[in-house]
């Protein structure tokens, strides 16, 4: 439908799913602005596709421009969020789509990541146009798929502010010469964490991507990051700070997940990643492994996540997040349904949804990061850990002169963690 077609009582419904990121507000608010400006109804569809499922109309905010025109500077979704799968049966799907039709909805703007995306896809395959479903990308992973690698909001907001805690942690570690081991969110990226070790200059960060194999052993974490330890002891420091980005959780041996926690699965299949006690297993694997080589150093476990996530977006997020509302809005009023709003080149890019989808899995398909590109060898030449260089005379005796270890014992213990990331230089 073209925008000089449109009926006067013509709706757009904006809803956020999955976890809060830094700009979402700035969505809501750009997006509605524009929308009635061109003469929509604008409403707020709260708790994402919560009550849509529930089959409730009921739990709507008419947003007008008063309501939202000071909004885009602040955390947090006024609109609120969940993780309802609106496709989890086709009584779900039915019944937000049916509760869509009851509201009036002609138009819907959906704000969120690749879960929310994919109930937005499901929903604007039922509908078959008779609502133009559109989806702005949300997360602070920063894992999905934009045209020209453009990161998603949220991200550059997120990766600040966790950025100047592990500068903080820095300095605390160097002062009380301890080891910090931050655990950073990213279901399957390990995005934010390089992210952040990169800009704060951390020791190392260890990400699901440069272990190659279906599964990650979990032996293979605790010995790359003892062994940066070591190493960093024969630099003559005793501190440091190492990040995890917390998919490694999901990556682990199957076995092994069995024995963490007695963790249940979201709406969307995942695991509640925030149920595993990563962070702390680490440190009791490290301490252990540490105190077999007599090394008396003291580590602190440290989660890094919800505190990012309603951050006070950064002006990057600030501006970015005004385009893709404004962007979105033009997009369903000029007749488009079923895409993703990207920007490229200074351009709104609406993606189709279909294409976004993982052939195999009919999921949206998550980005990883390229472990073969030279923002990730940069990263990787900053960190302190140890390479397969220093197996090598007379390195690999000066880092066993470290522990109780012979040089060939050492090789022999610490080696096979090298050798398992695939991004090993």
């Amino acid at each position: 439908m073209e925008s000089g077609s449109r009926s006067s009582h013509d709706k757009l419904a904006i809803l956020v799913g999955g976890g809060p990121a830094p700009g979402i507000n700035g969505v809501i608010a750009s997006a509605a602005i524009e929308a009635i400006n061109c003469g929509l109804e604008v409403i707020g569809l709260n708790d994402g596709f919560k009550w849509l499922v529930a089959g409730d109309a009921s739990h709507v905010t008419e947003l007008r421009i008063r309501d939202v025109s000071r909004i885009h500077f602040t955390g947090g979704s006024i609109l609120r969020t969940s993780r309802t799968n609106p496709a989890r049966n086709e009584q779900h799907l039915e019944r937000a789509v049916q509760t869509l039709t009851e509201l009036g909805v002609r138009y819907l703007l959906c704000i969120g990541g690749d879960d929310t995306t994919y109930g937005a896809a499901k929903i604007a395959e039922r509908c078959r146009g008779r609502i133009g479903v559109a989806t702005v990308p949300k997360t602070i992973d920063n894992d999905l798929p934009l045209p020209e690698n453009a990161v998603t909001f949220g991200f550059e907001t997120a990766r600040a502010a966790g950025t100047a805690i592990i500068e903080s942690l820095m300095e605390d570690a160097r002062t009380t010469g301890r080891w910090y081991l931050a655990v950073t969110m990213g279901r399957k990226s390990g995005s934010l964490a390089l992210g952040m070790c990169k800009s704060a200059g951390a020791t190392l960060a260890v990400i699901p991507e440069e272990f190659s194999g279906e599964y990650i052993e979990l032996d293979a974490v605790v010995d790359t990051i003892v062994g940066a330890i070591i190493k960093r002891a024969a630099y003559g420091r005793d501190d440091g700070v190492a990040l995890v980005a917390e998919g490694i959780a999901e990556r682990l041996n199957p076995e092994t997940l069995k024995t963490l926690s007695n963790s249940s699965l979201d709406a969307y299949g995942h695991l509640h990643l925030a149920d595993i006690p990563l962070g702390w297993l680490l440190r009791d694997r490290i301490r252990e492994a540490l105190e077999g080589l007599n090394l008396g150093t003291t580590v602190v476990a440290k989660d890094i996540g919800y505190e990012l996530r309603c951050a006070k977006p950064v002006p990057f997020d600030v501006e970015y997040t005004r385009t893709l509302g404004y962007g979105a809005v033009r997009y369903l009023l000029n007749g488009g349904s079923g895409a993703l709003i990207a920007i490229t080149g200074g351009r709104v890019t609406p993606v189709n949804l279909e294409d976004l989808r993982d052939p195999q899995t009919g999921r949206i398909r998550v980005r990883m990061v390229d472990v073969g590109t030279e923002s990730f060898e940069v990263a990787r030449s900053y960190m302190i850990r140890l390479e397969l260089s220093d197996f090598q005379e007379p390195e690999c005796s000066k880092l066993a002169s470290h522990t109780n270890l012979s040089p060939q014992a050492f090789a022999e213990r610490f080696l096979t963690a090298v050798k398992a990331t695939s991004a090993s230089p």
